[in-house]
């Protein structure tokens, strides 16, 4: 991966995780360009990555085997459109992270033979800790699938998916999913608070607890409902928590959370493929 050129049209904060886990990884920054309209966005990665910077979109795609559209959905078409003549000339493995933006979409802006890797990371890529899907179109190559998933690794963890639709079900699950834990560990934090801890206090006790579950589950093979249990001991303090909340069907409103995120990143992908 050290010997290819990268470029990212967008240089938002996304873009910024990626040239930095890159960099970090060994790519040397002078195989790294960002294209931006902001000049003070390129400054900083300019600054702090010393990458090549420019606001030109073409200009950055010229150089590139591996184009990164790191873009708001609602500016693909026309950011993509700008860039079809140089994509169809020099033809770079696409990796697209703009949300919502189907394979099939870009495939009608840019070329039918156009290899495309969708991507949809989360928020937590932004410290390295990210989940990503991956879905690749018919024209990628195996040795673009590796590239593909060695670029998104550097944020975190990659899996691939064989149907693209399930795009829609991880954006409602992990890309939607750390907002859903941030209004748990509030909803923990505040609790804690009312029960006469000091704030702080609260604080690190509900980041710290939500820390170790994530990595005991991470590091164990056990199924979720096994380790809840192992923490539920009968007639205990844990399992009068655990009671309140199945009396309030708290399986059943994550349910229907995910149901409607889902549909709405349905809804969402019509309207940018469209714009």
């Amino acid at each position: 991966m050290k010997d290819i050129t990268i470029a990212f049209v967008g240089g938002g904060n996304m873009a910024r995780s990626l040239i930095g886990g890159l960099i970090t990884d060994g790519m040397p920054a002078k195989r790294i360009w960002v294209a931006d309209p902001n000049e003070t966005v390129l400054h900083n990665h300019q600054t702090h990555f010393d990458v090549h910077t420019t606001t030109s979109n073409n200009e950055a795609a010229r150089h590139a085997r591996v184009v990164v559209l790191a873009i708001k959905p609602q500016v693909a078409k026309a950011v993509v459109q700008e860039l079809a003549a140089v994509i169809k000339t020099n033809r770079p493995l696409i990796i697209s992270i703009a949300a919502g933006i189907r394979e099939g979409h870009l495939k009608n802006w840019l070329d039918k033979d156009v290899a495309i890797v969708r991507a949809m990371p989360n928020t937590p890529a932004l410290v390295h800790s990210g989940a990503t899907a991956l879905f690749a179109n018919t024209a990628v190559s195996k040795p673009q699938k590796n590239l593909a998933e060695s670029i998104l690794r550097t944020a975190g963890m990659t899996l691939w998916l064989d149907d693209e639709d399930l795009m829609d079900a991880v954006t409602a699950l992990s890309g939607s999913g750390p907002a859903y834990f941030f209004l748990i560990m509030e909803a923990l934090e505040d609790a804690g608070h009312h029960l006469g801890l000091p704030q702080d206090m609260a604080r690190l006790l509900t980041l710290q607890t939500a820390f170790g579950a994530a990595k005991m589950a991470l590091e164990s093979t056990e199924e979720l409902a096994e380790l809840r249990q192992r923490v539920t001991s009968p007639g205990g303090t844990t399992e009068q928590a655990i009671k309140v909340l199945q009396a309030h069907r708290l399986e059943a409103v994550f349910d229907e959370a995910l149901r409607a995120a889902h549909q709405r990143s349905i809804e969402l992908a019509a309207i940018f493929g469209n714009e």
